[in-house]
């Protein structure tokens, strides 16, 4: 296929200021640059989705962490999907559709070796940066490999209608276990957790104490925690987690933005009686399992057995409102940009 036409100069989003607490606009700056032709081994990529992920608030204050922080006045990065319009790379033609993480613009110049093909045809180009994707793979990896899920067990998923939390409680269902709750931020989250992702029960964090909702939910308790959120939710299901009992650190958005160390939980001490395992995970160390991860994930969105949902935001110019947008809960399953073809 000929190169395709490509811009001089296309949008790229800088980070112009560390946010003190909530990120604002203002923190955040659309800029023109240069796209750059690529050089012998590279692709120029023009991406059609890019990902927006709770992570990145971190990246954002400058503390040493297991990713390098954003610099500031350059261009953000994360992961994006999109075509090949011009390659100088051995086993790259223009039209490939590619995976990457040089997401928050438009155009990406890149090293081959760091963009991955994927198949169009096997699901679409976005399931890439979810269900096929990171989250997938962290919802996965956390229940199989950091949880050691078992047929019977009662799991209680976080933040559960998220792009991870909502992948959690369905792949817990399909691996066996005998009741499956989330926690969601609003009435309509809540409703769609049960009715259209499978879980048993679900509550509203923001209606009551996590923890008498939970033992509401769950009363024989759990033997699984998946957190994505942290704070009140860690403590309670502490409190509600069985003997031996196992519990996934995955995220705590809930603290994301705080300017002041939280509490923690109080009832630590119970993690000692019991025999919990509190693990935290990084989806970086569970790349091995991608081929099973992908094989059995595809599987299941194939047969129907597996929902994923997504809340698509478009234009480029929209990246922060879709960030800060994900940080105030307003997603279900993954949130994605969506750029113009």
């Amino acid at each position: 296929m000929a190169e395709q036409s490509v811009p001089v100069t296309a949008r790229e989003w800088h980070l112009k200021a560390r946010p003190d607490g909530w990120p604002v606009p203002g923190d955040f700056a659309l800029v023109d640059a240069p796209v750059a032709r690529p050089e012998p081994g590279q692709l120029l990529v023009r991406n059609a989705f890019l990902s927006v992920d709770p992570y990145m608030r971190g990246r954002m204050n400058d503390v040493k962490s297991y990713v390098p922080p954003f610099r500031l006045d350059a261009v953000m990065d994360g992961g994006a999907v999109g075509y090949v319009v011009a390659s100088e790379a051995e086993g790259f033609e223009v039209g490939d559709a590619v995976l990457h993480g040089l997401g928050w613009r438009e155009y990406a110049t890149l090293p081959a070796a760091h963009a991955v093909k994927v198949d169009p045809a096997l699901a679409p180009l976005s399931a890439y940066l979810g269900v096929l994707g990171m989250p997938g793979l962290t919802a996965y990896a956390g229940l199989v490999a950091v949880a050691g899920i078992k047929e019977g067990d009662s799991v209680f998923v976080s933040g559960a209608a998220g792009a991870v939390g909502s992948l959690v409680g369905q792949i817990a269902r399909l691996k066996g276990a005998s009741r499956v709750v989330g926690s969601a931020g609003s009435a309509a989250k809540v409703a769609a957790l049960v009715d259209e992702f499978g879980f048993d029960a679900a509550f509203d964090y923001k209606a009551g104490p996590v923890r008498e909702q939970l033992a509401e939910a769950a009363p024989e308790g759990i033997d699984v925690y998946f957190d994505n959120v942290g704070g009140e939710h860690l403590e309670a299901a502490i409190g509600a987690l069985n003997v031996h009992g196992r519990a996934v650190l995955c995220g705590a958005i809930a603290q994301y933005n705080d300017t002041s160390a939280p509490a923690g939980p109080r009832n630590l001490a119970l993690a000692i009686g019991k025999r919990l395992r509190l693990e935290g995970m990084l989806v970086s160390d569970h790349a091995a399992l991608k081929p099973q991860f992908v094989a059995e994930v595809a599987g299941w969105l194939k047969d129907g057995s597996l929902r994923s949902e997504e809340t698509v935001v478009d234009g480029v110019e929209h990246a922060v409102d879709a960030f800060l947008g994900l940080l105030r809960g307003e997603n279900t399953g993954k949130m994605v940009v969506r750029l113009a073809s």
